[in-house]
């Protein structure tokens, strides 16, 4: 029943802003990893790559470089926003086309710039933020005036979705990094909440402002880790939604921290820990019926090695929270990205949900 109201939401809120014409924001930008990451890692020399069958194989445009079966959360919210079609990944966008926003995230990025080294090339936080910086210039030339640049890109959203990966491809895995000997939980969060601000403050001197930061989800719970860590397959491991919640709620604390001293700007916290943890605790409220296993994988809950080029995966799809070892399918990025757009629970969002700081 959940399930079916979150897709009334959702039709009603594309048929709305398709009615009124125009998306409610001119232009949407992204940074994040393999979650919302569009076919950017594509041409690099990595392990990290999803251009290949079986995913996107209920996408309209078959397999994207997107890491599910389907849309991302940011397809959802870029629908939701009202735009005709979805961003463009940073390494195919050109010309005016960037107007409407570039998706610059890069599967295994993370905060850190060691983060991810083990899969191969990808694009850091501070890689996608200086590939914005370029694209800022760029806009300054099509509007032919820095003031002008300037108005428009304050009216665009911004959303940040990076941590993930310093958790799972750093942090907790000691046989390629020593974070985990060096960093007490606390003190990790404190070095990527400080990193985070760096570019946050970049991004705000490039014309930035109105930004949605993304929380990290339950990692512990991924059929990954579940298939490493659980003697039992289900129960999540507490270490790391532990270090994960230590984090979200550091980066609640930016959020605060931003729209206090930043008057002229907009932030806000996004929960997806929370929305993943109701999906996973009410699962027959969205219609999910398999939440600790991928749909597609090797092993045990599918999780031990992720969906191979070719497998055949599974054919309830829609019943699975989970697409692979380690990201959402469709099903579940849809309820994500329309409780991200509009909240359902006053939890979802802090202080305003992505549709309210797009019409603020």
């Amino acid at each position: 029943m959940a399930r079916v109201c979150v897709m009334i939401m959702m039709m009603v809120a594309m048929v709305l802003n398709k009615a009124i014409g125009d998306p409610i924001a001119p232009c949407y930008f992204i940074f994040g990893d393999s979650l919302v990451d569009s076919g950017n890692n594509n041409q690099l020399q990595s392990f990290a790559r999803a251009d290949y069958f079986p995913y996107g194989i209920d996408f309209q445009f078959g397999p994207t470089g997107r890491f599910c079966n389907g849309k991302t959360t940011v397809d959802v919210i870029t629908e939701l926003l009202g735009f005709d079609d979805y961003i463009t990944p940073y390494s195919q966008a050109s010309g005016e086309d960037i107007l409407r926003g570039v998706n610059y995230a890069s599967a295994a990025a993370g905060v850190r710039e060691e983060t991810g080294r083990q899969l191969g090339a990808r694009i850091t936080f501070a890689g996608q933020v200086a590939n914005h910086v370029n694209t800022v210039s760029q806009v300054v030339n099509i509007l032919g005036d820095e003031n002008e640049a300037a108005n428009y890109l304050s009216k665009c959203i911004y959303s940040i979705g990076l941590g993930s990966n310093d958790y799972l491809n750093n942090y907790f895995m000691p046989l390629y990094y020593s974070t985990g000997n060096q960093y007490s939980p606390d003190s990790f969060a404190n070095d990527l909440i400080n990193r985070y601000t760096e570019q946050l403050r970049i991004l705000y001197s490039n014309g930035a402002r109105k930004f949605a930061l993304i929380g990290i989800g339950a990692i512990g719970c991924s059929p990954n880790e579940l298939a490493q860590n659980s003697r039992d397959g289900t129960t999540c491991d507490e270490r790391i939604n532990s270090a994960n919640r230590i984090f979200n709620s550091k980066l609640v604390s930016l959020v605060d921290h931003f729209n206090q001293n930043t008057p002229d700007a907009k932030f806000t916290y996004i929960n997806a820990y929370g929305i993943f943890q109701d999906m996973v605790a009410n699962p027959s409220r969205y219609g999910f019926r398999v939440t600790n296993a991928g749909c597609c994988g090797v092993g045990r809950n599918n999780g031990q090695i992720t969906c191979l080029p070719g497998q055949a995966p599974c054919l309830n799809r829609d019943e699975f929270v989970f697409w692979d070892a380690f990201h959402p399918g469709e099903a579940a990025n849809i309820v994500i990205g329309s409780r991200s757009f509009r909240r359902q629970s006053p939890s979802d969002a802090h202080p305003y949900d992505i549709q309210q700081l797009a019409m603020l």
